[in-house]
């Protein structure tokens, strides 16, 4: 917990100032409330005992009214920059939350659910608002009210009333340490359930066209009836204590005034103190419910504002994988070659298995190189370390420009262009889409990235054309469509590199032929690396690397390789056999 808090800290002395004021605006309410009473008091013995004219009516009646002025100014003054503060410490605390996700390596998200990163988003970050602003708020207010409350009771009225009506109240003392253990546990179980709960949220949502394209609606509704059931329960669980509790304490306020009835009537009665000292003392006591109540409370806050900070801490304190090596070699800017020299890797989080065996590739910057093979044979995974997504154990066996990848600068690094299989795409307009990677694109430039990819005569028979927004995650689109929009993107870059991880796939052969004519137009010069599954996508590269369960089993150009009678030319004549049977089959149709 002393790192959690001291984390909090941290946050809280960039708004000291405005806690400081907070806190004395506070301070001030609490002084002037404790004067109403011993105002209240001596008005009634005033009146009791007919020494009280008019004029010192009006003037004790004045003195409770500029009382009340100065609680009304300090009330607004405490919520202005206490919970003020709190709400810039959330913003605060949300940015670099974000930001140090940013950070993270592929390995995090891969451990992490995405509802689970939500929830840190909001219950969490509003629980620690909660614990900065109200909680705060309340253990000032309860600790100097019970001070100068208990203070004025002993010192106006009666020590004796004060320590026998007091002495019931000590109990909530022995109850709040037990509540504080019980909610701290209740509430970590809670916040669990909800980001269970909004990871199903975001997965049905996410996965809506699969869900309804195999009728499965029943089966999700089922399961989200019963996290939502869990979520319930544990809700419930934290609901049951603060039930329990809140109750309790009024049985303990209720006696202390039980106590100050019978016994300080018998002192009023025996003339020990006066009916004035009676009166200030009810609403001395009066004044001690709040305090109490706000004990329990801040146990309530405070465990689940802790409870929240904690798990924030734990991501905060996550360190990425992958580092910028203080001392990286300074380029301007990749020429673009590469190469892999006997590169052997297995995933940090796998079984062991190495996923690349031995593989080596030397590529001069202008060149093409291909990855064919079958799926799961490491293909993804060579592109992945070449962008150093992944670290290898030995540096030399990625290089770029001659340079290990992990000696260079990641945004050096990160420069090349990328298109995945299963295009990515923001819910946002199509030409912001395409510009994702460039500032101040201009139009001219967005439609002719959309021009080489294919895809700008598709844009232009939408009714808002570039404007079109896409949707989450593109699901408007075709396949094809995506596919073609997240070239565009890339091809607008003008990157050193431009890798297309098999990201042909959804187009016919036709289109597919006009963009590799593209490409090799307005990339010469420049480096590309294909990943595919149609052999005739990479037959015109200058290097062809097969890979076999992550070894390398065949390198070279398409007629060296065809010539070897190896696994390459296997995979290029089944191919062209099943294209003349689908031939076949449409000319017989």
């Amino acid at each position: 917990m002393r790192k959690t808090l001291a984390m909090a800290f941290q946050y809280v002395k960039g708004h000291f100032f405005q806690y400081f004021l907070g806190v004395l605006s506070l301070l001030a309410v609490d002084a002037v409330n404790t004067l109403i009473p011993r105002l209240t008091g001596e008005l009634t013995d005033g009146l009791a005992a007919s020494s009280l004219g008019m004029d010192g009516v009006r003037g004790l009646c004045l003195r409770i009214l500029l009382c009340g002025t100065v609680i009304a100014i300090g009330r607004w003054g405490w919520r202005f920059f206490i919970f003020g503060a709190a709400r810039s410490i959330e913003k605060e605390m949300r940015n670099d939350l974000f930001a140090h996700l940013e950070t993270l390596s592929m390995r995090y998200f891969h451990a992490h659910k995405t509802g689970d990163l939500m929830a840190h988003f909001t219950n969490d970050l509003q629980s620690v608002r909660q614990l900065l602003g109200m909680t705060v708020i309340s253990t000032f207010d309860a600790s100097v009210m019970l001070v100068m409350v208990i203070y004025s009771m002993l010192r106006y009225v009666s020590v004796h009333l004060t320590l026998v009506a007091v002495l019931p109240m000590v109990l909530i003392i022995f109850g709040d340490i037990i509540f504080g253990r019980l909610m701290h546990q209740r509430f970590l179980r809670r916040q669990e359930a909800f980001s269970e709960l909004t990871d199903q949220v975001q997965e049905s949502i996410s996965g809506i066209r699969v869900i309804k394209a195999y009728v499965q609606e029943h089966f999700e509704l089922a399961a989200f009836a019963r996290q939502n059931g869990n979520t319930r329960e544990k809700n419930m669980g934290v609901v049951r204590l603060v039930a329990l509790v809140m109750p309790l304490l009024d049985l303990v306020i209720g006696l202390s005034m039980l106590i100050t009835l019978i016994y300080g009537g018998f002192l009023t009665i025996s003339g020990e103190i006066s009916i004035g000292q009676f009166v200030a003392f009810n609403s001395y006591l009066s004044m001690l419910v709040w305090p109490m109540i706000a004990v329990g409370e801040c146990i309530s806050s405070l465990s689940q504002g802790v409870a929240s900070l904690g798990r924030i801490r734990k991501i905060m304190e996550e360190e990425p994988d992958i580092r910028e090596d203080p001392e990286a070699v300074q380029v301007p800017a990749l020429k673009g070659g590469f190469s892999l020299n006997r590169l052997t890797f297995a995933y940090p989080d796998g079984d062991g298995t190495d996923a690349l065996t031995d593989i080596t590739v030397d590529v001069h910057p202008g060149e093409t190189l291909a990855i064919v093979g079958r799926t799961g044979s490491g293909k993804t995974t060579v592109v992945s370390l070449l962008e150093r997504l992944y670290d290898t154990k030995d540096p030399g066996m990625v290089c770029l420009d001659g340079v290990p990848v992990a000696r260079l600068p990641l945004s050096v690094v990160r420069s090349m262009a990328y298109v995945p299989q299963d295009s990515f795409l923001f819910s946002a307009s199509i030409r912001e889409n395409i510009a994702f990677g460039v500032e101040n694109a201009t139009q001219e430039e967005i439609e002719g990235a959309a021009k080489d990819a294919c895809i700008h005569d598709s844009i232009m028979s939408f009714p808002e054309g570039y404007d079109t927004v896409v949707g989450e995650r593109g699901m408007t689109l075709s396949g094809g469509q995506k596919q073609r929009v997240a070239i565009a993107r890339a091809l607008l870059m003008r990157a050193p590199i431009l890798i297309l991880d098999d990201s042909l796939s959804a187009v016919d052969t036709d289109t597919e032929e006009q963009i590799l004519q593209c490409l090799k137009q307005r990339r010469a010069g420049m480096t590309n690396i294909i990943i595919a599954h149609r052999l005739s996508t990479v037959q015109h590269a200058d290097h062809i690397l097969v890979l076999e369960g992550g070894h390398m089993a065949e390198y070279g150009t398409h007629d060296e390789l065809m010539a070897r009678q190896g696994v390459y030319r296997g995979m290029y004549e089944r191919q062209q056999l099943e294209k003349q049977l689908q031939q076949g089959g449409e000319e017989h149709a």
